[in-house]
Formats: C-alpha cells, structure tokens, sequence
C-alpha cells in the first residue's frame, strides 16, 4: 500500500469513501455495510475488492461472517492520507448518518433472515 495514485483511485468513489469511514471505526460485514450504505451486497462486495486490491483494507473470518477492517499501513505517507481523508470526512452529512446507522445495525437479524 506504498502507491498514493493506486489508493486516491481506490478512494474515488462516493461508496468506497463511506465504507473506509465506516470501517475506520470498527469491523462490518458485507450485510451491514449494504444496510447501512443502502447498496446491494454485490456492489458491497465489488467496493470492498477495490479497497482490498489497495491494500486499504483486510478481512478475517468470524463464525458465519467475514469481518472487514482498515488496514494498518506501514509507510508513514500513506497512514497520513489516510488519516487525512477519513478526519476530512467528519463533518460530512452523509457519513454521520451512516456512523448513526452503524452504531443501531443488529448483524445476527439482519443477516440471518
């Protein structure tokens, strides 16, 4: 994850940049991130491929779920972009309704139906 033009692309979309936010505060799922993006899980899961193939984010197996997470980069330069995309996104409308969404997602009803 050392390649800034690689994750400004990754980020340069309007869904790929909530879900970073997203998983900036702690590990969802595909089913609640498409709740609470309001998404399919298909297109969840193409976002998240994106993201992964930048190396922005890891998953983990958890039980039935795969858990996805921000990755934690080693490079100095691309651990402040990040920062600093995520810390530019606070005050944005559309992120604290996702982040209120996020904190009410019940994962067990929501992806056991």
């Amino acid at each position: 994850m050392n390649d800034p033009v690689i994750i400004l692309k990754s980020l340069s979309d309007k869904n790929r940049i909530r879900i970073v936010k997203l998983l900036e505060k702690r590990k969802l799922c595909v089913c609640e991130l498409a709740f609470i993006l309001g998404i399919t899980q298909p297109s969840v899961s193409r976002h998240l491929k994106k993201l992964k193939s930048a190396g922005l984010i890891k998953d983990e197996q958890e039980g039935f779920w795969t858990n996805y997470f921000l990755a934690k980069p080693h490079n100095r330069n691309t651990r402040r972009l990040i920062e600093n995309v995520c810390q530019c996104l606070d005050e944005n409308s559309t992120i604290k309704c996702d982040l209120r969404k996020a904190m009410k997602v019940n994962r067990v009803k929501l992806c056991c139906r």
